[in-house]
């Protein structure tokens, strides 16, 4: 049975239940034992949830669960697809092909440059990436189990530490209330897509869990761009009093992506050849020991990353045929502890330290030669400690300056300080802020690893970014809010590799630069409808910067009418770009380009109730690229034109 048969049948079968749910209730109501579904209120915004500021006075874009849900976003990508400030690439429906082409995440320009990554990307505050080139790979975060995730669009050496340029939090679900949920989503689409999520948790007295399984997959939207996503999540609580509580988050994605390779018509005939098939599998432990009171709170958390990366069918350059494979094994794993003190009003204390370990080894076949590259460990030990101090004055008035800084000592590469400040005014409802940071990426295990020879990756310094940024937004009573940020970064030791002498040298010589303005901008006129729009402008040196357009925007609306119908509808704009990764070569010169364009998706659901069944669940029907608009995020690369996908979701 095919994906449109299957969303046919799917469809007809919930109409029919909402036809019983309208019977249902009409019957009750005949019996004067009405049921009545409690009245939904609008509250939450299209596209983000919002922005807010860390007592440091760094900016954070959060999206919620019901953010994900009504942008009907398979993947970490399209969950921020639209958040004001991100550009994602990928080339395949389903599944995220290893590299930044193939499945990525940019802030600000941020993010192009592999190996090695200066965006973290992180799962309840535990960075999640191989290690060996220092880059995440998108699929092992899956949008399933998010609560919600915050984008910190700047520098986060204090809260995040090493590889922090910015960074994507992906916040775990918990069950909070007692008692039990169950739910499950069973949907179907073009090109064969199928998705299936259960999910089920429970508070009983002291004991908390949430378990969660999910499986997608799809013959994509040209041959070889198939791909599977399989996840599977627990946490699991225990208070031990109202001040000490424990939990444990397990997550084991198992994953695969196939490259389709150029499309022929776009492409000359020497470029149009696959990459082979892309696999990843990846194991995270988190165990935590929290404390909560009145005047104090922290963590002390203990982590266990590990993962295999095995890409076959690589294309040969020299055999001309797709017969290499290479084999990546990491282990990342440390300690993070934090403590934040409020020892007098207004003020608050943060201190903690992190112990990290990063290992990771590689084995690369080609037809002609066997590369072995025994496993490495590095290891980081950074210190941090921030203060801030809130003073409230008369009329609404409040003044909040803070300070901090993280130190890190790495046992291969030079010790590196990363200062952080922030300064926050708020008059009524006008709130203005000013931060400087300065992040911290040090050189992956892949200077030691490639090219091989004497390649003197150990006498590199950290990359680093001094980040400025100055903002303000503007509250409307209940009617909007309108935010404001300029921001400028600017990267200095750029990693790349240098030649003569062969094998090359790698060494501190690159710097770039952006800079620009965003704005966003949240309206609820009426109380069943939720308006948001939000532009970012951005200046990058060097101008061959991938994935740094100058001109992206978004815009959202949410609707619900007749009561248990909901429309959200998407559109964004992305302007001309640079593609592709920025090579590690001093000589790199990026001439690949992929044209703007401008998307349009929209999501329509009905909730429905079955009491008597103790049912209630939600039907829906999605569409992307309504225009269908002919677009590439990989040149060469067509991107899928107008699809559908419908579904439901039954919770008891």
């Amino acid at each position: 049975m095919n994906s449109t048969t299957l969303t046919l049948l799917a469809f007809a079968v919930c109409l029919g239940v909402a036809a019983a749910d309208t019977n249902i209730a009409s019957r009750l109501s005949e019996t004067n034992a009405v049921s009545r579904m409690p009245e939904v209120i609008v509250t939450g915004t299209p596209i983000i949830e919002g922005n807010r500021l860390t007592p440091l006075a760094g900016q954070v874009t959060s999206v919620t669960g019901e953010q994900i849900k009504e942008l009907n976003a398979q993947d970490l990508q399209s969950a921020l697809r639209e958040t004001p400030g991100v550009v994602v690439s990928h080339f395949n429906p389903v599944g995220s092909f290893g590299g930044g082409e193939g499945g990525a995440v940019f802030i600000r320009g941020m993010g192009a440059a592999r190996p090695g990554a200066e965006i973290q990307l992180a799962i309840d505050g535990i960075a999640n990436f191989n290690s060996l080139w220092t880059h995440p790979l998108l699929d092992m975060l899956s949008v399933d189990i998010a609560q919600r995730i915050d984008v910190y669009k700047g520098a986060q050496p204090v809260l995040y530490g090493n590889m922090a340029f910015g960074v994507v939090d992906m916040i775990t679900k918990r069950q909070t209330e007692p008692g039990f949920t169950t739910s499950l989503q069973l949907a179907g689409g073009s090109y064969n897509t199928v998705v299936e999520v259960a999910e089920h948790g429970g508070k009983v007295d002291n004991l908390d869990y949430y378990l969660l399984q999910s499986y997608r997959a799809s013959d994509g939207n040209r041959a070889h761009s198939a791909g599977e996503l399989q996840n599977y999540f627990g946490r699991f609580g225990y208070d031990f009093n109202p001040n000490w509580e424990a939990h444990v988050v397990f997550n084991r994605t198992d994953n695969w992506a196939e490259d389709p390779g150029p499309s022929p018509k776009l492409v000359p005939p020497a470029q149009v050849y696959s990459n082979g098939r892309f696999n990843d599998d990846d194991y995270l432990t988190i165990v935590t020991l929290a404390n909560h009171y009145e005047r104090a709170d922290g963590y002390v958390k203990a982590y266990w990353n590990r993962g295999t990366l095995n890409w076959v069918n690589q294309y040969d350059s020299t055999t001309k045929l797709n017969d290499e494979t290479t084999v990546t094994g990491y282990d990342n794993f440390g300690v993070k502890t934090r403590e934040t003190f409020k020892p007098w009003d207004g003020g608050e204390l943060m201190t903690g330290v992190d112990v990290d370990f990063i290992s990771g080894k590689y084995h690369d076949v080609t037809a002609t030669t066997l590369t072995d590259f025994p496993r490495e460990t590095f290891r980081i030990v950074s210190p941090y400690a921030s203060l801030s101090q809130r003073w409230d004055f008369n009329n609404d008035v409040y003044l909040q300056p803070s300070a901090g800084f993280r130190y890190f000592n790495h046992d291969v590469f030079a010790d590196e300080f990363a200062p952080q400040a922030g300064l926050v005014l708020g008059v009524k409802e006008t709130e203005f802020h000013a931060s400087y940071a300065r992040g911290v990426n040090y050189p992956g295990i892949f200077v030691d690893a490639f090219p091989p020879g004497n390649n003197l990756g150990h006498k590199l310094n950290a990359e680093t970014l001094d980040h400025y940024e100055l903002g303000a937004s503007q509250r409307f009573g209940k009617l909007a809010k309108l935010d404001l940020t300029l921001f400028y970064d600017g990267g200095h030791d750029r990693i790349v590799l240098t030649y003569p002498p062969f094998p090359p040298v790698w060494k501190n010589i690159g710097n770039f630069r952006t800079e620009g303005l965003e704005t966003t901008i949240t309206v609820t006129p009426v109380r069943d409808l939720a308006l948001f729009g939000g532009f970012t402008v951005l200046n990058a040196s060097p101008s061959d910067l991938p994935y740094a357009p100058q001109w992206t925007a978004s815009a959202g609306a949410t609707y619900r009418f007749f009561e248990r119908f909901r429309l959200s509808v998407d559109s964004q704009y992305v302007g001309d770009q640079n593609a592709l990764s920025r090579d590690r070569d001093f000589k790199a010169i990026n001439t690949s380009q992929i044209s703007s364009y401008f998307l349009v998706n929209a999501r329509l659901s009905y909730d429905f109730s079955l009491p008597s069944w103790r049912l209630h669940g939600q039907i829906f029907l999605a569409g992307q690229n309504l225009t269908n608009a002919d677009y590439q995020q990989k040149p060469g690369y067509p991107m899928p034109g107008s699809n559908v996908m419908g579904g439901v979701k039954l919770e008891l």
